[in-house]
């Protein structure tokens, strides 16, 4: 049977075959696209049938996520949000909690309300707008509760006392340990690690992961997302995590596909090194299913978490003369990428910090001088800071840019007046440059650090607006349609999907996003106010949620 949809307009994402009012589909395949008259060819040989459910609405591809973590997220998901800006979901709204008072009252709020056998977890803390925690004020909010406090980056928590009782966490253990400071109960970067392996008695339990991982599902439909690329597979247990998506993701409800790329650092450590990690990680193909995928792509990581200024920076530094962390050392993040990249691997490198930025771009060019690959797939993920210099090297190199520009819109004013100072801090997510080196560029939310809405990202990279209304480094803006393209087809490039999914055309997977208004009416400036009403995923319509 074939069923053609009929829109106002399909915006194709296919620059030879831009747009049309028809398409026709096929067991989850897209056989034509053009105008009604266009798809008689096909209705001599097959049954077919005229869908009008979106005869006034905009159809384009399926949004994607190139950087999402659905296993992160369904970790903190359950958890109580206590954010400085608005974060909206299918089940609720969180309102924003803006200075270190409130924020105290929502703890002692939550710490209330949380049924006496429980322990208490909150994400979303920020010390710019909430003020210090630590391990003593905690205690004295939950007494003998066990509770955890999840910075906004994820790299980092604090515990209390009991919770760090609970877990059997004490001090002999762990003094002189790196990024622990057990007397303020903070566990940060490399440290975070091992307050994981303590707390996934907890936050990996069935109970736990598959309310969470429930909550993924509508999150990321949500946002008009028919695939998005897990960039971090195995950060808590991989058996756990893979366990957890085969019984909960990988159902013919879950309207989407991910492309999972392994945490390689993770992976090294629980099989026994990098060597042994890259036997582990060449066999995970054998695992694959319709909807969740491995290929030949892994992640690295330089330096560490953005929205806790842990970035590694170049001259002239921090403000306060802080220095940030390395999540691996320059030495070892050289040794691990070349094992990758000799035995054919697509690189994608977590960067925050322009030093970071330029470890990786280093390695890069000894990698080209000393084994050239072209389509060598080497992806700078997030891209916080840079120079416009490291952006022309990275088109030299032909690496690609994912980048999370909602770090723009939240952190920019924050960062201007406690970090780095108005110039860099306006200029964080060059994009505008990366668009004038043609460069490919995906934008990402990495969720949970930004919403999973890719229209939200678009418009954010449309016109580099903060959080308090300012338009910054306006030369950095991109283009509406490069912005489009950074959330379909060159998103697709990233995950290396590109021959399926992110445009609409014969042959490709029937995945398209329902807009109720159309962007390029609309412009950049209005991308944030278009509303999705449905996606289609393999030619199978899921309506949206409405909040």
């Amino acid at each position: 049977m074939i069923t053609v949809f009929l829109a106002k307009r399909i915006i194709t994402m296919n620059d030879s075959w831009p747009e049309a009012t028809a398409v026709a589909v096929r067991d989850g395949l897209i056989l034509e696209v053009g105008d009604l008259a266009a798809m008689e060819t096909w209705f001599e040989f097959d049954e077919h049938e005229i869908n009008r459910d979106f005869a006034d609405k905009i159809l384009m591809p399926g949004l994607i996520d190139p950087h999402l973590h659905p296993m992160m997220a369904a970790v903190l998901l359950p958890m109580q949000f206590i954010t400085a800006l608005e974060w909206k979901f299918p089940w609720e709204t969180v309102a924003a909690t803006t200075n270190h008072e409130d924020y105290l009252k929502k703890l002692k709020l939550g710490h209330q309300e949380t049924p006496a056998n429980e322990p208490f977890f909150t994400w979303g803390y920020h010390s710019h707008w909430h003020g210090e925690i630590n391990k003593e004020l905690m205690d004295e909010v939950f007494g003998e509760r066990p509770a955890v406090v999840w910075q906004r980056s994820f790299h980092e928590v604090y515990l209390n006392s009991a919770m760090m009782s609970k877990l059997g966490i004490h001090e002999e253990k762990v003094r002189g340990r790196p990024q622990i400071d057990f007397d303020k109960g903070h566990f940060y970067e490399n440290g975070l690690g091992y307050a994981i392996n303590k707390l996934n008695q907890i936050i990996m339990s069935p109970e736990w992961i598959d309310k969470g991982l429930e909550r993924v599902k509508r999150v990321v439909h949500y946002g008009g997302q028919t695939t998005v690329g897990d960039m971090a597979v195995g950060l808590f247990d991989f058996d756990l995590e893979w366990s957890a998506i085969e019984n909960i993701l990988d159902k013919p409800d879950t309207p989407y596909r991910v492309l999972c790329v392994p945490h390689a650092s993770r992976l090294s450590h629980a099989h026994g090194g990098p060597k042994q990690g890259l036997e582990f990680v060449a066999s995970l193909p054998s695992r694959n299913t319709e909807k969740f995928r491995f290929t030949n792509k892994i992640k690295l990581f330089t330096d560490g978490a953005f929205f806790s200024q842990l970035a590694m920076m170049q001259s002239p530094g921090y403000a306060d003369g802080h220095l940030g962390e390395w999540l691996m050392a320059p030495e070892e993040y050289e040794t691990i990428a070349r094992l990758y990249w000799n035995a054919g691997y697509e690189i994608h490198v977590h960067c925050t910090g322009d030093l970071g930025l330029e470890l990786a771009i280093e390695t890069l060019e000894k990698l080209q001088f000393e084994r050239p690959r072209f389509g060598h797939g080497y992806t700078i993920e997030h891209f916080g800071f840079s120079t416009p210099e490291q952006v022309n090297r990275l088109k030299v190199l032909g690496a690609s840019v994912s980048a999370n520009v909602y770090y723009l819109h939240e952190l920019s004013a924050a960062y201007s007046k406690k970090g780095v100072g108005r110039e860099r801090s306006e200029q964080m997510a060059r994009l505008g440059e990366c668009e004038r080196q043609d460069i490919t560029l995906g934008l990402h939310s990495d969720f949970p650090m930004a919403p999973a809405m890719p229209l939200h990202s678009a418009w954010v990279a449309c016109t580099r607006e903060n959080c308090e209304g300012v338009t910054v480094a306006p030369s950095e803006v991109i283009s509406l349609h490069k912005a489009l393209r950074a959330i379909t087809i060159d998103a697709a490039t990233l995950l290396g999907l590109q021959a399926e999914t992110g445009s609409i055309r014969a042959g490709k997977k029937a995945d398209f996003a329902v807009l109720d208004m159309d962007p390029y009416e609309v412009g950049g400036a209005g991308l944030r106010s278009i509303s999705i009403v449905a996606t289609v995923f393999e030619g199978r319509v899921f309506p949206l949620e409405q909040i």
